[in-house]
C-alpha cells in the first residue's frame, strides 16, 4: 500500500510538471525567455535560466540554479555558487525545453527581465544588429522570424553588406519567391560580383517556374563565382529542376556541370548518381 502511494504520488507530480510546464520548444524559439530544461526520470530538479543572444557567439543560455516542483504545484528554487556565473553556448535546433510561466517568477526570485540583460540590448535599432539578428534567424532555420529584422535593416540601406542576401534567402525560406525576385534582381544590379546573390535568386526563379531565367542567372552566377561548393549547389539545384520535370537531356547537362565544381562523392555527386538511376 505504501509502494502504490508513492507511485502515485511521483505520478501526481510529474503530471503537475508537465501540466505546468510544457516542453515543446527549441533553444532558437526561446530568445529573451526564462526557460527549463526537461529532467531526467533519475533527476528531482529542474534546470533554469535566461536564453539571449549574444552578438558575436550567438545564442546563449545563462544558468541561474535548479528548482524543484512541490507537492502543492510551487516552484522551490535552489542555487548555488555556479548561479549566474554559467554560461552555455546554444545548439540553436536542439533542446526540448519549457518557457517558464510569468506567475511563477515571484517563486523563482527572477524578473522578466534580468538586470545584466541591458549590457546585451544597446543599439537595438541600428541596421547593423538588424542584419546581425535576421543572419542569426536566417541560420537557426527561422526565417519568418528573420524577417521581423531583415525587412527592417532593407527599408533603412538596402545596399549594406549582406542585408539584401539575408533578406532574399529568408524570402526564398517561407516560399516568397516573387519578393525574392524583386529583392535579389536589385541586389545583383549594385554587387554584381557578389555569388551567393545567384544563387538564392537562380533558386527563386526554379521555385517560380522560370527555368529559362533560372538557367540565365546560374550560367552567370557560375562564371562569377570562385567558389566551387557555391558553383556546384547553383549548378545541381538547375539539375533538380530538370529531374523533377522528369527532362533526362537538359538534366544530363547540368549534372555534368555540377560534376565540374563538386568533390568526388560529396552530397551532390551521391544525389546525381541516385537521379539517374531513377530517370533510366
Amino acid at each position: 500500500m505504501k509502494l502504490f502511494l508513492i507511485i502515485l504520488l511521483l505520478f501526481s507530480l510529474q503530471t503537475q510538471a508537465q501540466t505546468i510546464l510544457k516542453f515543446d520548444k527549441a533553444n532558437a524559439e526561446c530568445e529573451d525567455k526564462w526557460v527549463a530544461y526537461q529532467k531526467n526520470e533519475k533527476d528531482s530538479t529542474y534546470v533554469f535560466g535566461f536564453i539571449y543572444i549574444d552578438s558575436q557567439a550567438g545564442l546563449t543560455f545563462h544558468y541561474d540554479g535548479n528548482f524543484k516542483i512541490e507537492s502543492d504545484g510551487k516552484f522551490n528554487p535552489l542555487r548555488s555558487d555556479a548561479s549566474n556565473s554559467m554560461k552555455v553556448r546554444l545548439e540553436p535546433r536542439n533542446g526540448i525545453i519549457a518557457i517558464i510561466p510569468e506567475e511563477k517568477f515571484a517563486e523563482l526570485g527572477i524578473k522578466a527581465e534580468p538586470d545584466w540583460l541591458k549590457n546585451y540590448k544597446t543599439d537595438e535599432n541600428s541596421i547593423e544588429r538588424l542584419h546581425r539578428w535576421g543572419y542569426f534567424y536566417n541560420a537557426y532555420g527561422l526565417s519568418g522570424k528573420a524577417l521581423t529584422y531583415l525587412e527592417k535593416a532593407y527599408a533603412m540601406d538596402p545596399k549594406f553588406p549582406g542585408v539584401a542576401f539575408e533578406l532574399g534567402y529568408a524570402y526564398n525560406a517561407i516560399g516568397q519567391f516573387v519578393k525574392a525576385t524583386d529583392v535579389l534582381t536589385v541586389a545583383i544590379a549594385t554587387s554584381p560580383k557578389e555569388c551567393y546573390l545567384y544563387k538564392e535568386l537562380s533558386f527563386a526563379y526554379i521555385h517560380s517556374n522560370k527555368i529559362d531565367d533560372a538557367t540565365k542567372i546560374a550560367t552567370i552566377g557560375i562564371e562569377v563565382c570562385n567558389e566551387k561548393p557555391i558553383q556546384a549547389e547553383i549548378a545541381f539545384n538547375i539539375a533538380g529542376k530538370y529531374f523533377r520535370d522528369k527532362d533526362a537531356s537538359n538534366f544530363n547537362l547540368w549534372a555534368k556541370e555540377t560534376r565540374k565544381w563538386a568533390q568526388k562523392d560529396d552530397m551532390f555527386s551521391k544525389y546525381l548518381v541516385e537521379m539517374e538511376s531513377k530517370l533510366k
